[in-house]
């Protein structure tokens, strides 16, 4: 397992309990895939990551940010995307 941020280990635990996952924080890779293959989420996922992310950073995610697929494309990116522009 690849050493994790404590903004990974956060948002780790934030998609296991929003999105009711059948795995743990600590099982979701830091650079595997959310969508498809990976945890396999989806849209309706996208939407509630990005409340949360919202609710909690103070982040905006925007369905029309053409960096979306690389925003949302492993938990480390998402971190990273939230460490960068977060208000809280």
């Amino acid at each position: 397992m690849a050493e994790r941020t404590a903004t990974e280990a956060e948002i780790a635990e934030m998609l296991v309990e929003a999105l009711n996952l059948d795995v743990s924080a600590e099982e979701i890779e830091p650079e595997a895939p959310l969508f498809g293959d990976g945890l396999g989420l989806d849209s309706i996922d996208a939407l509630e990551i990005a409340m949360e992310v919202s609710r909690n950073y103070g982040v905006q995610l925007r369905s029309d940010d053409p960096d979306n697929a690389r925003i949302f494309s492993s938990l480390r990116a998402l971190a990273e995307y939230v460490d960068t522009n977060r208000t809280r």
